[in-house]
């Protein structure tokens, strides 16, 4: 059996993300384009992680749709909460299956009280809050 390229969805795998991803239904009236698959999609946003490459350059010739396409399923995905939900179930399998190793993870975090107060952040100023006010 070949190997798959890293961006390639395995049927296995597949069958773990396809009950995650929200369910779409044409419109009966004006249906439009019909819509990429969802598992050409996510190999195409895969593609693009994976390589580096920026979304306009997608080759078509992969059959993964547009950049902007992928790009724009990605972001709906992420709205629905897919990315989450995919992580937590694979994770839950990954510890019914024993098969995660935590010993060379890193965890780093530091959290220091200041007894004395430190000094206050300087406000950030935004777009919205206008030119600053001199104080001349």
């Amino acid at each position: 059996m070949a190997r798959l390229k890293p961006w390639e969805v395995s049927d296995e795998l597949w069958a773990v993300i396809e009950p995650l991803l929200p369910k779409h239904q044409r419109r009966a009236r004006w249906p439009g384009r019909k819509r990429l698959d969802d598992r050409l999609a996510l190999q195409g946003i895969l593609f693009v992680l994976h390589t580096g490459i920026a979304w306009e350059h997608l080759p078509q010739e992969l059959g993964y749709g547009s950049g902007m396409t992928c790009w724009r399923r990605l972001n709906e995905w992420h709205k629905a909460g897919v990315w989450q939900r995919l992580h937590e179930v694979l994770l839950a399998r990954l510890r019914a299956a024993d098969a995660l190793d935590f010993s060379r993870a890193a965890v780093d975090s530091s959290h220091v009280r200041a007894l004395k107060g430190g000094r206050r952040p300087a406000r950030v100023q935004s777009i919205e809050d206008g030119p600053a006010a001199s104080t001349t």
